[in-house]
């Protein structure tokens, strides 16, 4: 399984999201040493999910960052975040 299929199935099962997108950019990483040694370590998320609501910015945030945090030890140097309730924009 790629690293992105893992991420995204944690996440769905983490958070029931109504939209996730999960967009690898490790490419735009080539010269980093991570990138160099096979890539998977940047990612870009969107994702909007009822248990996000009520909640600020930096709870979304760790709520993503524990459920991806066996990714993160595997690898996954960064993680760019847009975490929204329904309704947001």
């Amino acid at each position: 399984m790629s690293m992105k299929q893992r991420i995204e199935t944690r996440l769905t099962a983490g958070l029931a999201p109504i939209t996730l997108d999960v967009i690898d950019e490790s490419h735009l990483h080539a010269a980093t040493r991570a990138r160099a040694e096979g890539g998977q370590t940047h990612y870009r998320i969107h994702i909007v999910a009822d248990g996000f609501a009520g909640k600020g910015k930096v709870e979304r945030h760790r709520m993503v960052y524990d459920l991806l945090k066996d990714e993160l030890a595997a690898g996954v140097h960064a993680l760019a975040l847009k975490t929204l309730a329904p309704g947001e924009p």
